[in-house]
């Protein structure tokens, strides 16, 4: 049984003396470390070859925890909250003072969540504490969504909290509630739609060098080693046929008809690691469909195609 008191104890015992862990939530596989501790935040950008101005998301155990760590929690942030956490919902907030740079990026705001994952949500009780945890993968690839994708990345000293496929495969939303308009900064599996009904209000669309900086907000990103290029819709066919007579040996990712979006985006990350692996000098995925409720894989597979243009 994944998960199991022992297991938590250990993790909580590495947290606790400035080590990393890495666990599961239900959008990917997070790479844990005391956010308290700027040492140990320090080890896991230079384990995963991260800038250090890129800024970490805080994973807490319950929004009741918030005011330790950020500066205002507005009736806006404590509305979201209520209603999606837990949940795949960062919001960014002004942090607290004595909040690590580490951990933001050395930014005056915070990225915050409280995942739903079991795993993760007795990590966190155990823990007592706030975890900084990005994607447990190398920066700018694949995010993971099993745990055996988070040992092929990482030595086996790592210890790794088994908790299953996550559910649902992508990064979470991120909305930005530091200025005048609440803004969506990553689209994910909460939707546009779903966060202006609570709000009452249109989410902004930051204008470019404006907004906090946040994870997977670069142009190039979620990339598998493989080069990827994405083809239209109804495409796919004629594009092998041109990659195979200039000698290209191709792997392809199709969209079917009638796809849905989140079966798509929960499988999405661990098709792209098993194609990475067939040897292929070019992974061809055919173009997501264009309504909102493919944002999400749509934004995804547009950075991990841009990392090779």
């Amino acid at each position: 049984m994944p998960g199991t008191t022992k297991e938590i104890d250990a993790a909580v015992a590495r947290l606790r003396a400035g080590e990393l862990v890495a666990f599961p939530t239900e959008t990917v596989y997070g790479l844990g470390a005391d956010a308290r501790n700027p040492a140990a935040l320090r080890k896991v950008y230079a384990l995963k070859g991260r800038p250090a101005t890129h800024p970490l998301i805080l994973h807490l155990h319950s929004a009741d925890q918030l005011s330790s760590w950020a500066a205002q929690v507005s009736p806006t942030a404590q509305r979201l909250a209520a209603r999606f956490w837990p949940g795949p919902l960062t919001l960014v907030l002004r942090r607290a003072a004595g909040v690590a740079d580490e951990l933001t990026g050395g930014q005056d705001t915070i990225a915050v969540r409280v995942p739903a994952h079991p795993v993760a949500r007795s990590l966190l009780a155990a823990f007592g504490s706030g975890i900084a945890a990005p994607s447990a993968n190398r920066y700018g690839r694949v995010s993971p969504t099993r745990a055996a994708h988070v040992r092929e990345e990482f030595a086996d000293d790592l210890l790794v909290l088994e908790g299953g496929d996550c559910e649902v495969g992508l990064e979470s939303t991120i909305v930005s509630l530091v200025g005048e308009t609440a803004q969506l900064l990553r689209p994910g599996a909460i939707s546009r739609a779903a966060l202006e009904a609570e709000l009452g209000m249109p989410l902004q669309l930051p204008v470019v060098g404006t907004a906090p900086r946040v994870p997977g907000s670069v142009a190039q990103h979620y990339a598998p080693q493989t080069p990827l290029t994405l083809v239209p819709a109804g495409a796919l066919e004629a594009a092998v046929k041109r990659a195979e007579a200039r000698g290209e040996l191709v792997v392809t990712l199709a969209c079917a008809p009638g796809a849905d979006a989140v079966s798509y985006g929960r499988a999405l990350y661990a098709e792209l690691r098993r194609l990475d692996k067939q040897g292929a000098s070019r992974i061809l995925v055919e173009s997501v469909p264009e309504s909102a409720d493919w944002d999400a894989v749509r934004d995804r597979l547009t950075r991990a195609a841009a990392t090779f243009r």
